[in-house]
């Protein structure tokens, strides 16, 4: 019998967390003895994998990060240690840069085969961790078309692989369809609205969408506020933000479900993030907002070097979805940028958010399943 192959994986995040299972899935197909170790959520241990410590252990943001970075950096090390006694065939790390690429370094130093799958943005800012991403993997999945170029030019090798989510998601979304299955009204106008998918985001973001929902609401009489949030916890914290802010709302919450509920709706009003791209892979126009501390936001006007950040705007060349960051991330220019959408058919931005689905086709989860099996074989 063949030696089993053990493979540790490490993801930060819900996102990492989704891209995390569909290569698990397609491992197990190709790999018939392979067991899996890290740090995944509810997706990834469905998959197969067998986790050191929850996903929400390393989904924090902004201050949050300082209030546990002590608890962060013990078990990365705990991570590091425990990957090298179980001489693991093969790390993966997706996304979680912060942690993943010091694991990764760690472990490439101590002989072990490593891949990180989601490109950290090196080429929007903080670039010279291209050089310790160079040290610390044997290859980088990019989700993005442009990025595989940017690690041509320093000899990193790359690879294309789309993303699943683009797989996943038909090029048609059915609203109607997806208000029944939220057991929603059929008819009716639907605002979606996401202020995130971590802690930190849905504290300070929810007050500032309710009150630009409370002022569209003097325009659009009928209309109705749909929120998905990824746990509980968010759920509370929401809901003691309605309390304040939105109590004359009519608001639909849920928890999870946000793919359904970016299809029911007729626009989305969103924090800047993974789901702006499952909102243009939806199809559904989009308002992305964000709002840093003044600390990080002096820190990241020194460092990044593009004038864009949602996804779909770093993919389709026209820029074409309003973002609101910062100072201009207020409840009044919010809601003129929703209310906008919500009286126009956005045909053309419709269309270039098809041609940029299209691109992302690329069987992701076979395509960065065969590749971490390479890198397996490699000789090097």
């Amino acid at each position: 019998m063949a030696k089993p192959l053990v493979i540790g994986i490490v993801a930060g995040e819900v996102s990492g967390d989704n891209l995390g299972a569909g290569l698990i899935a397609e491992l197990r197909r190709r790999l018939p003895y392979v067991s899996f170790v890290g740090i995944g959520g509810s997706r990834m241990r469905s998959a197969g994998l067998h986790p050191w410590y929850p996903v929400e252990e390393l989904s924090v943001m902004g201050l949050e990060v300082l209030s546990k970075l002590g608890r962060i950096l013990k078990i990365r090390r705990d991570i590091i240690r425990r990957m090298k006694e179980e001489h693991i065939d093969l790390f993966i790390g997706i996304d979680a840069p912060d942690f993943n690429l010091t694991v990764e370094e760690k472990l490439h130093a101590s002989g072990i085969k490593t891949v990180h799958y989601v490109s950290p943005s090196v080429w929007a800012w903080r670039q010279n961790r291209i050089y310790k991403i160079k040290r610390a993997v044997d290859h980088v999945l990019c989700l993005l078309p442009f990025e595989k170029d940017f690690y041509d030019r320093f000899d990193v090798p790359a690879t294309f692989v789309g993303h699943t989510m683009a797989d996943l998601i038909p090029m048609e979304n059915d609203r109607e369809m997806a208000r029944r299955l939220l057991n929603l009204n059929d008819k009716g106008l639907y605002l979606a609205v996401l202020p995130g998918s971590r802690t930190g985001e849905v504290k300070s973001l929810s007050p500032m969408f309710l009150k630009a929902c409370q002022i569209l609401k003097k325009d659009f009489i009928n209309l109705k506020i749909i929120v998905p949030l990824v746990n509980s916890l968010q759920k509370g914290i929401f809901d003691e933000a309605v309390k304040k802010f939105g109590q004359e709302l009519n608001i639909t919450s849920f928890i999870g479900h946000s793919r359904d509920v970016m299809a029911a709706s007729d626009a989305v009003l969103l924090a800047s993030g993974t789901a702006t791209l499952e909102a243009m892979l939806i199809g559904r126009p989009m308002v992305v907002a964000y709002k840093l501390s003044k600390i990080a936001e002096m820190i990241a006007r020194r460092l990044i070097k593009i004038d864009v950040v949602s996804l779909p705007n770093l993919l389709i060349e026209s820029k074409p979805v309003p973002e609101l960051l910062q100072d201009d991330c207020t409840p009044e220019k919010l809601a003129a940028a929703v209310s906008r959408l919500l009286r126009s058919d956005n045909q053309e931005l419709l269309d270039a958010f098809k041609a940029a689905h299209l691109q992302l086709l690329k069987n992701a989860d076979e395509l960065a399943a065969e590749t971490c099996i390479s890198v397996l074989n490699s000789q090097n």
